[in-house]
């Protein structure tokens, strides 16, 4: 059997998988553990908790010989964009870069985003989309964008068209529901939350020549957390908030570059209710939770494909 490996160590999962050309991915991940009451890691901790992780996570996925890897694949920076760095990605990015000078085997480097658009397709049997433009939501802890995808050759090139101008939707549906008592991450927790609620007040969207901005829902939330409202209430509206911003993000980039297919990846895309909201809508392709939030299985596939192995 031949197999691609890749890597992703993001600010809070260490992950390593094994691609098959055939289509079968086989993967270890683990959460960066993170303190209670805490709304994230300093990225030395980050990079500390990868170095340890990383070698257990590879003995699990390697147990035998390596001689069937035919290449390396490993995020080495968030996005593609000149100056994009994340310290975290040089931990995956060194071992990958061993990995392939200790087998004789080409290393190819990729941005964690393409990762993410490369696993997202692939979960939904939708590589072939590759070889066409698109618009890809990429809604995280550290990100939310809006990028439109076009290929290049056995690669493919982002380009932003929508972002949030200061924090993330991740950040916001976090640092709301740690103020609520809940453990980082927060995401699944506050879905649950906001299931049959409703909002504690009319969700609040700012959208701007197609950029957003969530400062100002955050600052919502907590004043609702201050005063007591119903928890499941909040939630909804955080929810409800980003559901909205996203909504006014992409309505304003279909405008301007016409009806392009769309893609919802990243973790915050895995909340069902924002994925059934943009499928509805407007036919997005939606990640599958288990390949919205961060994982390697991107970079193995994304190596598979700059190898120029047959999908």
């Amino acid at each position: 059997m031949l197999y691609f490996l890749g890597l992703d160590t993001s600010n809070y999962t260490t992950s390593c998988a094994l691609y098959d050309p055939r289509g079968t991915i086989t993967e270890q991940r683990r959460p960066l553990p993170v303190e209670k009451g805490r709304r994230g890691l300093r990225q030395n901790d980050a990079v500390f908790l990868h170095n340890a992780a990383l070698p257990k996570l590879l003995s699990s996925l390697l147990p035998g010989p390596t001689g069937d890897i035919l290449a390396v694949g490993a995020s080495d920076r968030p996005r593609l964009e000149e100056g994009s760095y994340m310290p975290c990605f040089t931990v995956g990015a060194g071992y990958g870069q061993a990995i392939a000078c200790s087998l004789g085997v080409p290393y190819y480097a990729f941005s964690h985003q393409q990762g993410h658009i490369a696993a997202a397709l692939f979960s939904a049997g939708a590589l072939g989309l590759l070889s066409e433009r698109f618009l890809a939501f990429h809604v995280s802890g550290g990100t939310t964008e809006l990028v439109i995808v076009s290929p290049r050759g056995r690669d493919f090139q982002t380009e932003p068209v929508g972002r949030t101008l200061d924090i993330s939707a991740g950040q916001l549906i976090d640092r709301t529901g740690v103020r609520m008592g809940l453990s980082f991450p927060c995401g699944e927790k506050m879905e649950k939350l906001a299931q049959n609620a409703e909002p504690a007040r009319r969700p609040s969207v700012c959208v701007k020549d197609g950029d957003c901005c969530l400062s100002g829902v955050e600052n919502l939330a907590e004043g609702l957390v201050k005063g007591g409202a119903n928890a499941g209430g909040v939630a909804a509206f955080v929810i409800m908030s980003v559901i909205g911003a996203l909504d006014g993000m992409l309505s304003h980039a279909l405008s301007r570059f016409g009806d392009l297919p769309v893609l919802m990846t990243g973790g915050v895309a895995a909340c069902a209710a924002l994925s059934e909201h943009f499928a509805g809508r407007y036919g997005a392709i939606c990640a599958s939770p288990k390949y919205a939030g961060d994982n390697a299985a991107g970079a193995a596939i994304l190596a598979c494909r700059a190898h120029g192995a047959a999908f």
